[in-house]
Formats: structure tokens, C-alpha cells, sequence
């Protein structure tokens, strides 16, 4: 492993543990005033609190083993079924997001499953103000075509992260922000394939063509 790989791993893996603060960090709270809370109104609330808490972290959890990770538990084709499942939880505990999908496959390799949840995360990321994230994908004889399109009022991207999902760094360099648009970029090129990127202040457009082998 190269020293570049170790330092995208670390930082896919401070992003995860970025995202998860926040409801873990509610889980201990609601634990702590469980524990002090005698009213039985606030202690309903405070179970209400601790279930939502272990949800999100639950829901947030199976999309990164499958988007960052392994996914052992798949094989060389993941259902798309799958994706869409993981997304919308993910989008569901916003609460701002519309979802909306157009599927002209059953299923994708892995690598093209890694690449959709991740530029997805890039649209959900991106609609801050709450907005509409739109997906398709598609294998079909020569390659496999995957876009994202994320719109809203006032659609925040980060330049840094265009950047890395067209394989270059800024001054900063690599961080836990590019970290997922860095690995979609090089697992594209790995597959000979491309990603591609349009950003105004209403749409952020992500797209990626992968081979029909990949």
C-alpha cells in the first residue's frame, strides 16, 4: 500500500467518524438524562431521542461499509435496490432532500455502486438550504453511465472538491472533505473510465462512464 492510499484511508475513515459524532454524541446525551429524568413525558422523549439517535447512526454506518469499505457481505454485482435503499435512509434523516430516481438497470459491480453512493453523498452534501437530489444509472453493452444532480436555492460546492474528482489538489491538498471525490476519481481512471462535473449556484451535475466491464 502506498503512502497516498494510507493517507485516503485515514481521511475516508475521519470523515466516517465526522459524520457519526454528531449522533452518537446524541445517543450519550439521551442516555445521561434518562438516567436523571424521572417525569415519564420526558422519559418518553428521552427514548424517542435515543431511538432516532441509533437509527441515523445505523442508517449512516451501512452506507459507508458500502460506499468507503469492502462490503464484504456483496458480491461482484451489488442490486441497485440496495443503493437506493442506502441513499434514501441517508436523505430521509435530512428531512430537506427530495429523492427521485431513474434505474435502467437491476444491478451494478461494486465499483460502479462505490462511485453512485459517493457522488451521491458529494448532492446531498451540496444542498445545504435542502433541495432535490435526482440519480440515474444505467450498464448497458459498451458502458455503464452513472449522474447525480443536486438543485436548490444557492447549491454549496466546494471548488477543492471539483478538483478531486477531476484528479487534481489544490493548494491544501487531500482532506477528509475531497477524501469521497478523490476515491471516486480513482476508481474510475483504475477502470478506464471518466467523471465529469458542472456546478452553478441552482445545480451541481455529477457524472461518471465506466466501461461495460467494470
Amino acid at each position: 500500500m502506498t503512502t497516498a492510499s494510507l493517507d485516503l484511508a485515514s481521511l475516508l475513515c475521519s470523515r466516517l467518524c465526522h459524520d457519526l459524532l454528531s449522533p452518537v454524541g446524541a445517543l450519550t446525551n439521551g442516555l445521561e438524562l434518562l438516567a436523571e429524568e424521572k417525569d415519564p413525558a420526558m422519559r418518553e422523549k428521552c427514548f424517542e431521542l435515543l431511538e432516532q439517535s441509533a437509527r441515523i447512526s445505523a442508517d449512516k454506518l451501512r452506507f459507508f461499509r458500502l460506499a468507503f469499505g469492502a462490503a464484504g457481505g456483496f458480491g461482484d454485482m451489488v442490486p441497485l435496490s440496495e443503493a437506493q435503499s442506502l441513499v434514501n435512509a441517508l436523505v430521509g434523516n435530512n428531512g430537506r432532500i427530495a429523492v427521485n430516481w431513474v434505474l435502467g438497470s437491476d444491478s451494478l459491480p461494486k465499483s460502479a455502486i462505490k462511485i453512485l453512493l459517493n457522488l451521491a453523498l458529494i448532492g446531498i452534501d451540496a444542498l445545504v438550504r435542502g433541495g432535490q437530489l435526482d440519480i440515474g444509472a444505467e450498464a448497458g453493452a459498451e458502458a455503464t453511465e452513472i449522474v447525480v444532480r443536486a438543485s436548490g436555492t444557492r447549491v454549496a460546492f466546494d471548488p477543492t472538491i471539483g478538483e478531486a474528482l477531476e484528479g487534481r489538489q489544490g493548494e491544501g491538498g487531500l482532506s477528509s472533505k475531497t477524501a469521497p471525490a478523490a476515491m471516486v476519481q480513482l476508481i474510475a481512471a483504475q477502470l478506464g473510465g471518466g467523471v465529469q462535473v458542472h456546478a452553478t449556484a441552482e445545480a451541481l451535475v455529477l457524472g461518471a462512464v465506466l466501461p461495460a466491464a467494470a
